[in-house]
């Protein structure tokens, strides 16, 4: 079987290493991205990274797992507390996904508390800076090789 994650990452993400590295880190998100590759290569997984801030590319990439993911790894940044476009998108793929945010979104303003999309998800990771991504694709692998979803709900 072939393991195929897709990660997909919202507005600003790609500043990683540029914006509020006292919140964000100072690694880059190139950076990021090579080494979540080299994880991927490492584990036998087909990796797809991608970056938009635009809600509706978000919203037409979720749609295009449907048919070419097991599983998604998602940061959709600031369209976490405002997208129920990509809440429903994600529902409707019913591809598995890890909800990761790079901040601990629960110890940062009040409305960022607040995730559309958490709900639905396989798993939430928060607060661990650029790791998250990894500790998510490392969970992906486990559950892609038991072929379950660890109980998200679509």
């Amino acid at each position: 079987m072939e393991k195929k994650v897709l990660i997909i990452n919202g507005p600003n993400i790609n500043m990683l290493g540029i914006r509020e590295k006292d919140v964000y880190g100072a690694v880059s998100y190139d950076d990021m991205c090579v080494t979540l590759a080299r994880m991927a290569k490492e584990m036998n997984i087909s990796l797809e990274i991608f970056q938009s801030n635009h809600e509706g590319a978000l919203v037409d990439k979720v749609q295009s797992a449907r048919a070419a993911a097991g599983f998604i790894i998602i940061n959709p940044g600031g369209y976490t507390h405002t997208s129920i476009a990509l809440r429903d998108a994600l529902a409707a793929v019913r591809v598995p996904f890890i909800e990761v945010h790079i901040s601990n979104i629960y110890a940062r303003e009040e409305f960022r508390h607040k995730s559309f999309l958490s709900g639905i998800a396989a798993g939430l990771i928060a607060g661990f800076g650029v790791e998250g991504y990894y500790f998510a694709l490392e969970a992906a692998n486990r559950l892609i090789g038991r072929g379950e979803d660890s109980g998200a709900r679509r």
